[in-house]
């Protein structure tokens, strides 16, 4: 091993991981969910919608939502509806874990402590976390509706760094979103991007990352080199 590589592997101490779209298939979902929501109310919910409330926090984007279609609803009323039909798709077997997540996290929580820094509402990161059987390698989860402002903002990044008891610096970050990486990238963590192919990211957002991976196996591979080996520790 070179020293420019030794170094790297010493580098970051921390992984905060997004979870719809890096470690579960959900973001059709949601697209659907708000898309049903909305048509009950006689209003047409399209993917220019979808990308504007795409990493905002559950509180922002049921306000939205409720804005957009004229509902009765509160934007509570909204978003516990919307969510409900979330939870009843992850029971249903529709939110499944992209392939080798689990290992992934496993791996990596071996060499670091874990966060996860989501834009899901806290109901459903417990929800799909237990469901899989992931949950136990998290040190810390944190929900963007815990926190002042969603992503694009970095609090959630910041409130996961603070939990973990690491400096942003110290941090690698993963995501597959315009907001999630500009959020991570302006929390100061080092970005591994894993460019969302059904909602591509901006290209402004997309160089924020330090590492833009071809797959989840990609980014997988890159976490581990930039994490201290346990066996040589």
């Amino acid at each position: 091993m070179t020293q420019s590589e030794a170094a790297r592997t010493t580098a970051h101490r921390a992984v905060v991981f997004d979870m719809d779209g890096v470690l579960v298939q959900s973001e059709h979902l949601w697209e659907r969910m708000w898309s049903r929501f909305a048509a009950a109310r006689g209003s047409t919910w399209t993917a220019e919608q979808t990308r504007q409330v795409q990493g905002m926090s559950a509180p922002e984007w049921a306000a939205f939502l409720a804005r957009f279609c004229g509902a009765a609803e509160s934007a509570e009323q909204t978003e516990r509806l919307v969510v409900d039909d979330m939870v009843a798709a992850l029971e249903g077997g529709e939110i499944g874990l992209l392939p080798g997540a689990d290992k992934m996290v496993a791996e990596v929580a071996r060499r670091a402590p874990i966060a996860l820094a989501s834009s899901a509402p806290r109901r459903l990161i417990d929800a799909v976390l237990e469901h899989h059987g992931i949950l136990e390698h998290f040190t810390a989860t944190v929900s963007s509706a815990e926190v002042p402002r969603g992503k694009p903002h970095p609090d959630v990044y910041l409130a996961a760094a603070a939990e973990l008891g690491e400096h942003p610096a110290d941090c690698l970050a993963v995501e597959d979103s315009s907001n999630g990486l500009r959020a991570a990238a302006a929390a100061g963590m080092t970005v591994v991007a894993i460019p969302n192919t059904d909602y591509p990211p901006a290209a402004d957002a997309l160089a924020k990352a330090s590492y833009v991976a071809s797959d989840l196996s990609d980014a997988h591979q890159r976490l581990i080199t930039e994490l201290p080996d346990p066996f040589n520790s």
